[in-house]
């Protein structure tokens, strides 16, 4: 009986984030190796289904980088990293395409069916793409131009088929690819968390949500003790400048708060192999992640 008291306490607890989160759209950002951990994807895609079940709006945004190098490597193309981004030639982009925006995409569309959701894809490769863009231009330290290949920046996000799915209880499977925004049929690589930013800005959505490889946003990226449960806008800045926040975190947190300033209210930064991660970070009050918000709580 105490066991079955301990679970109503549970469910008490989550109704008050269920109500302040009932009908409101969240972005959840997917990649890195998550991508080839079926146990923690299986539990992030079940997060996602109970959020949609409980009256909220997930939409997925995935990259899958390690599947892409490994296609790569097999078809004899080594990757080419230029300032933290893959370099894509014609050639990469279609396995880009092939891997990511087909085999990827749909795997996690089947997987959400599976549990008991409702998923559809909106990929380049289904005839359903929602992110268009430019060529991303990069300089080197001289100011000159690099050439990156077909790698993009968005430009715009075709909000309606999004908005229509979450209307209809369907969860929006999006991957990181991009058709140009000049009315072509040609594919941009895009970054996954870019892809994710741009998608949060455009549909106004209530939060953003990280799923990393790390608890959340680390003073010290070796220590996992030293992670920061909240943090406002300003505080972030405040780290930024001070040289806190190190690595691949640096663009990620600038990200967020370009993106806070777009008008999304919060961001969170999780840590995906913590089993049922999602629903922790959102529906309970101590949270497992770092939460980022525009003003102080």
């Amino acid at each position: 009986m105490n066991n079955a008291i301990q679970k109503a306490d549970v469910l008490i607890e989550a109704m008050k984030w269920i109500r302040e989160h009932r009908g409101k759209i969240t972005v959840i950002k997917m990649g890195g190796s998550l991508m080839e951990d079926e146990v923690a994807m299986t539990h992030l895609l079940l997060d996602a289904v109970f959020m949609e079940t409980v009256g909220m709006k997930p939409v997925i945004v995935h990259g899958g980088g390690s599947a892409i190098s490994q296609a790569m490597a097999e078809a004899g193309l080594e990757p080419m990293f230029v300032q933290g981004r893959r370099y894509t030639d014609q050639a990469s982009l279609e396995i880009v395409k092939r891997v990511l925006a087909e085999e990827i995409n749909g795997r996690l569309v089947r997987q959400i069916r599976d549990l008991g959701g409702l998923a559809e894809s909106l990929s380049v490769c289904f005839g359903s793409n929602v992110l268009y863009g430019e060529k991303l231009l990069l300089e080197d330290e001289k100011k000159m131009r690099i050439d990156m290949g077909f790698v993009g920046t968005i430009t715009r996000v075709d909000t309606e088929p999004v908005r229509e799915l979450c209307d209809r209880w369907i969860i929006p499977v999006i991957p990181s690819v991009a058709l140009m925004d000049d009315g072509s049929d040609q594919g941009l690589n895009v970054n996954a968390d870019t892809a994710a930013t741009a998608v949060a800005r455009e549909l106004q959505a209530a939060k953003l949500v990280y799923v990393s490889e790390v608890n959340g946003l680390r003073t010290d990226p070796n220590d996992p003790n030293s992670m920061v449960d909240s943090l406002t806008a300003e505080k972030a800045r405040e780290m930024l400048a001070s040289g806190c926040i190190v690595g691949g975190m640096i663009p990620k947190i600038q990200a967020c708060l370009e993106t806070l300033e777009r008008g999304v209210n919060k961001i969170h930064i999780i840590n995906g192999r913590l089993r049922h991660a999602l629903l922790l970070e959102i529906f309970t009050s101590m949270g497992v992640g770092t939460e980022i918000t525009k003003f102080a709580r």
